[in-house]
């Protein structure tokens, strides 16, 4: 029996070592997944705002789809001698949007207008939408026969993007000017964008 207590005893501390070893083990894998959930989190997290940050550099457009159906506001008249005529291909030098500047693009339509760069809020999302450009004048509704002024506050009746028609908005500068409607090879996705609007002349140049 004293032989038999002997060996009962050696194997329950040899259990309780495995057991301890065991546990450690659990603790050590617990804690390593624990560090690379962490860290993926904080990547995801990261990355997520590096795409807040683009949208609010862009004007708050980020990844927004924008109105391609080439509706022309009641009252726009086409421009007589335009610098780039209807079919020009010229080469994009703003980035109004993701993807536009240095983008190859045709001219589908010239008109004479006054431009307003506009800050106004988005009327989904509440958001501040800071110097959009353009709307132009038959976009304002009841817009008046003079065009408007810095600091002027207007109702845009304009769809370009989601969130915008309807809202109230504040006019930042004023261009009188020939706005164009393009369209264009994004450059980051490579998609065709359609009917883009609007874009002026000092924001082209004739393609190479």
């Amino acid at each position: 029996m004293k032989h038999n207590k002997k060996w009962v005893g050696l194997l329950l501390v040899s259990s309780g070592l495995l057991l301890g070893a065991c546990g450690t083990t659990d603790e050590d894998t617990m804690s390593t997944v624990e560090e690379e959930f962490t860290a993926d989190t904080d990547a995801t997290q990261d990355a997520n705002e590096t795409e807040e940050e683009k949208a609010t550099e862009s004007g708050g457009h980020g990844d927004m789809v924008h109105d391609e159906s080439g509706q022309i506001p009641e009252g726009l008249e086409e421009a007589e001698n335009p610098t780039y005529p209807v079919g020009s291909e010229v080469t994009i030098q703003t980035d109004h949007m993701p993807g536009m500047m240095d983008a190859s693009g045709e001219i589908v339509g010239a008109f004479d207008s006054t431009a307003y760069e506009i800050t106004y809020n988005d009327t989904e999302t509440g958001e501040e939408v800071s110097n959009h450009k353009w709307v132009v004048h038959a976009e304002i509704e009841n817009a008046q026969d003079e065009p408007y002024q810095a600091g002027d506050e207007v109702v845009v009746e304009a769809y370009h993007m989601p969130g915008m028609e309807g809202a109230t908005a504040t006019i930042d500068s004023t261009e009188d000017t020939t706005v164009y409607m393009v369209t264009y090879t994004d450059t980051e996705t490579g998609e065709t964008v359609e009917n883009h609007k609007w874009l002026i002349g000092d924001e082209l140049i004739p393609a190479e």
